[in-house]
């Protein structure tokens, strides 16, 4: 275990077993359809590449950057869309898959240009939610787990871009960032 993580979450196993169960709920849900498997960066990259290897629905995949962090640990409420997607959206199924839901501010927004880009569906994928943090209502048809209010890290999540390569997921120890 990395020395600046104070506690394991989700261990490999726990987040292969909940990749795997979310998987089975998008397969079931878009049965017939096609999917605009849209990531975002940098953080939800490790879960994406998990997830659609267990999606056996017809997609096409691309990459959207938003931010609200910065090096900070809480959300400045400024969004920040750094890269846009190269696909179309119009009349698509759209299925944003992102790391962490904390604030809900990035993920409403980005919900909602889907919308305005008439999407024929747009629906979220989280792996972990933070329901005692958030300031919008968002709401995330497929949630792989609910955690506490701590900061995590590992499996694509980042503090200040380092620890994205654990391959668990980690309670940051506050000393790390409360400098």
């Amino acid at each position: 275990m990395n020395n600046d993580v104070g506690a394991v979450l989700m261990t490999a196993e726990k987040l292969a077993e909940t990749v795997k169960r979310l998987a089975e709920e998008i397969n079931k849900d878009y049965c017939g359809k096609e999917i605009l498997f849209v990531v975002i960066l940098k953080g939800s990259l490790v879960f994406a590449a998990d997830l659609m290897r267990n999606i056996t629905a017809p997609m096409r995949i691309d990459f959207l950057q938003a931010s609200s962090y910065g090096s900070g640990v809480v959300s400045s409420g400024k969004i920040n869309i750094k890269k846009d997607i190269e696909n179309d959206a119009e009349g698509k199924h759209v299925l944003i898959v992102e790391d962490i839901i904390d604030s809900g501010n990035t993920l409403a927004k980005i919900k909602q240009l889907f919308k305005e880009r008439n999407a024929a569906s747009v629906k979220i994928c989280t792996l972990l939610s933070k329901p005692e943090r958030r300031e919008t209502d968002v709401e995330c048809e497929y949630i792989g787990e609910i955690i506490p209010d701590e900061f995590v890290v590992g499996y694509g999540l980042d503090y200040d871009e380092r620890y994205r390569n654990l391959p668990y997921i980690g309670i940051l120890k506050p000393e790390v960032y409360e400098k």
